[in-house]
């Protein structure tokens, strides 16, 4: 079964919003909220979803990027958590080949390390067999020379073996999005920048029966009536717990904070991807290339701020992500002005007294409060589904409906029409031929491909539409993509281009910069934007990087 993507206006989706009684109210557009949202209509529910900001704007576009089966949870004995998200990661990959692509890991095994030789070998192994992982994908042991050979930029003196294994790559932002487009096709009406603000009650049996939003875009109130609510909320999953007060279970969130920076490939040029001890703290950081740049991340600290919407990355974030990579590729000496970009996000973990963030369990935890307000939390970006599915059913259960069977394991994503990497590539070309007249430059066949799938061939239409009023081909390409980013996937401002739909603002800051004039312009003439409403939204979009050390530094008197 497959899904593609059709255009819904924000308009109609508020309309609806207020003219109809949903069977389920979701709050919060991340992963989790999009997943819910997609089985719940999957299974015939009337489903609405509201999210505060842009769709994945928080936790679920701030991820490490991949769709990954939890090595480091067999550290902690995590048996069940690594097998589900381990055979959950190939749904994922088969059901949207588009933008989950398997990708070679390599674990080097280093002097004094945290991973020896024998115990890396028989993780790996487990976590093969745990995680389902296909024959010519499992781990490979190697030595000294190979090690180095697959990455020559270690530490030729403290590297003493290695492990091969499989991981997959991702988007996590357009996951969410393409979620988001899948659950429309199947009536759900999912609308962004739209804040929850209180909840409605049954006058006679003091349950939830809906709540009041106000549209952050029109400033307006609009009250949305449910027979259920889920609270998807992310970080912010206590504050509605609260807000609602009939708590039943006292367990509550530990918020940990993950950052990630990106340097130019240039400067950390690696050959495949790296998943590497971090003496200071026993813990393991990813390095991954991607495009024109490398990533480098996660922390994994405590965070009590209440700045949940954007956490901030210090000087100390730096200064550890960085000194983890030059201790493992000392060859490179990255400083903080090598760093171009990079995203903090945090981990709504459950609390457990006495352990640390890094100690923490990710299972995932459903608490059902006396109102009937149903509030998920923990879990991780892989295990969505079947987060999304414990969810529904429990929403089915309070509904007294018996919608036991979740069918979202056969269900490919928007763009996601392919059985195979093969399938995209003959896609790209097939795609390439009919595109000839509109003169579409091949490596942007391939990126738009590798970021809306089968749904780019309603993108080259509009080039086609636009072939008499705009005769420079990329300037057309320019216009008919950011037409599709608003028509279909509710772009309403200029960040949500350069940094969820595109990832511009995290990978490619050079080509960032050049676009950001032109689509500037092009949102202004389809969203009404005067030309100072243009330079506020330029300004808002590289208010992003006002953090990188480089910039900073320039801004100063």
């Amino acid at each position: 079964m497959s899904t593609q993507s059709i255009p819904v206006s924000r308009g109609d989706s508020l309309n609806k919003l207020a003219s109809q009684q949903f069977d389920v109210l979701i709050i919060g557009g991340g992963v989790t909220g999009a997943g819910i949202a997609l089985d719940a209509a999957a299974r015939g529910l009337l489903v609405a979803l509201v999210e505060m900001q842009d769709f994945a704007a928080g936790t679920s576009s701030r991820s490490t990027k991949l769709i990954h089966g939890g090595l480091r949870y067999l550290k902690n004995l995590e048996f069940g958590i690594v097998r589900e998200v381990g055979l959950e990661r190939n749904i994922v990959y088969n059901n949207a080949h588009h933008i989950v692509r398997s990708e070679k890991m390599l674990l080097p095994l280093v002097k004094g390390g945290s991973l020896g030789k024998y115990s890396s070998s028989l993780g790996l192994w487990m976590y093969d067999r745990l995680a389902g992982v296909k024959k010519h994908e499992r781990r490979k042991m190697l030595s000294k020379e190979q090690t180095l050979e697959k990455e020559p930029l270690l530490d030729k003196a403290d590297v003493v073996g290695g492990g091969e294994y499989v991981e997959y790559r991702s988007d996590d932002a357009r996951l969410v999005i393409e979620l988001i487009k899948s659950a429309t096709t199947f009536g759900a009406c999912s609308v962004n920048y739209c804040k929850f603000d209180s909840f409605l009650y049954d006058k006679e049996s003091d349950k939830v029966c809906g709540g009041t939003i106000q549209d952050l875009i029109n400033d307006e109130v609009i009250e949305v009536k449910a027979k259920t609510i889920v609270n998807a909320a992310g970080p912010w999953v206590d504050t509605l717990r609260e807000e609602d007060g009939h708590i039943m279970s006292k367990k509550k969130l530990q918020l940990s904070k993950g950052v990630h920076l990106v340097v130019a490939h240039e400067r950390l040029p690696l050959k495949q991807s790296i998943y590497f001890d971090v003496e200071a703290d026993d813990r393991m950081v990813f390095a991954i290339p991607r495009g024109r740049s490398t990533y480098i991340g996660t922390t994994d600290t405590i965070f009590t701020d209440p700045s949940l919407a954007d956490p901030s990355i210090t000087d100390e974030d730096i200064s550890y992500v960085l000194a983890a990579a030059n201790a493992a590729f000392p060859t490179v000496n990255l400083t903080p002005a090598d760093v171009e970009s990079g995203w903090s996000g945090l981990r709504p973990l459950i609390f457990e007294p006495g352990k640390d963030s890094t100690e923490i369990s990710r299972k995932d935890e459903i608490f059902v409060s006396s109102s009937g307000l149903i509030s998920i939390a923990g879990g991780k970006l892989t295990g969505y589904r079947q987060m999304a599915r414990r969810t529904v059913n429990q929403v089915s259960k309070q509904l007294g409906l018996n919608l036991r069977y979740c069918p979202t394991e056969h269900i490919q994503l928007s763009g996601g029409r392919f059985n195979s990497l093969e399938d995209v590539k003959l896609y790209i070309n097939k795609q390439q031929g009919e595109a000839s007249q509109v003169l579409i430059p091949e490596l942007e066949m391939k990126r738009l491909v590798f970021t809306y799938g089968s749904n780019t061939e309603q993108i080259v239409n509009l080039c086609y539409q636009f072939y008499q009023e705009e005769t420079d081909p990329i300037l057309r390409l320019h216009k008919a993509e950011i037409e599709y980013l608003i028509n279909h996937e509710h772009c309403i401002t200029l960040s949500d281009v350069m940094i969820r739909r595109t990832g511009m603002l995290y990978f490619d800051v050079p080509r960032m910069n050049e676009l950001l004039e032109p689509y500037a312009s092009i949102m202004g003439n389809l969203l009404d934007w005067d030309e100072a409403e243009q330079y506020r939204q330029i300004a808002s979009c590289l208010k992003n990087l006002d953090w990188v050390p480089s910039r900073k530094r320039k801004a100063a008197p």
